[in-house]
């Protein structure tokens, strides 16, 4: 059995759900982003269980259509710009299609339906939190950043980051290292 599971988007809440499908008697196959494989059917009492007690935590156990693919399709993006060494070398488009097996114009307008926002804007705020994350613990200048998230210049990425954040790759940096010096000088 499969369970689709939002907002599902770190190792800690991978950790947090097997934690309670271990206490609910359940044995899982696979924890993944988004996603559980079960091996047993769930009661419906386990399935209300698991659903308040996820809840709790902040997550989501899904049962509508929409709202699984939705989940697939960010669970996909997260694990694309956060988790892969490298980004895939076809366009982002093609890469959701063959990975979820529906059209682009399908996932595009359920995912803009029920978001607000189109899957290429989404695509956008999470590869800017991961330049956040690259300026931060990597030593990696705006060049190998810009190559390694399959910017098409150092100034596209520039102009995004601008755009999203309000600042500028180099003044993010620039907060980083006097936020250092502030704490070194305490």
């Amino acid at each position: 059995m499969i369970l689709y599971i939002k907002y599902m988007v770190s190792l800690r809440c991978k950790i947090l759900v097997k934690e309670e499908l271990s206490q609910l008697g359940l044995h899982y196959v696979i924890v993944e982003l988004g996603t559980v494989e079960i091996l047993e059917d769930m009661t419906q009492e386990q399935h209300d269980e698991l659903k308040r007690n996820l809840f709790r935590s902040g997550l989501e156990l899904l049962d509508d259509k929409k709202g699984i693919l939705i989940e697939k399709i960010k669970a996909v993006i997260i694990e694309m710009v956060h988790y892969e060494e490298d980004l895939p070398l076809t366009n982002f488009s093609d890469f959701l299609s063959e990975k979820l097996g529906f059209d682009y114009t399908y996932l595009s307008n359920t995912f803009s339906e029920v978001k607000g926002m189109n899957i290429q804007q989404f695509i956008i705020l999470h590869k800017i939190e991961k330049v956040k994350e690259l300026l931060l613990y990597e030593d990696l200048n705006l060049t190998e950043i810009a190559y390694k998230l399959h910017y098409s210049s150092v100034s596209h990425l520039s102009n995004q980051f601008k755009k999203i954040t309000g600042l500028t790759p180099s003044y993010f940096k620039k907060l980083k290292m006097k936020r250092n010096e502030n704490l070194e000088n305490m």
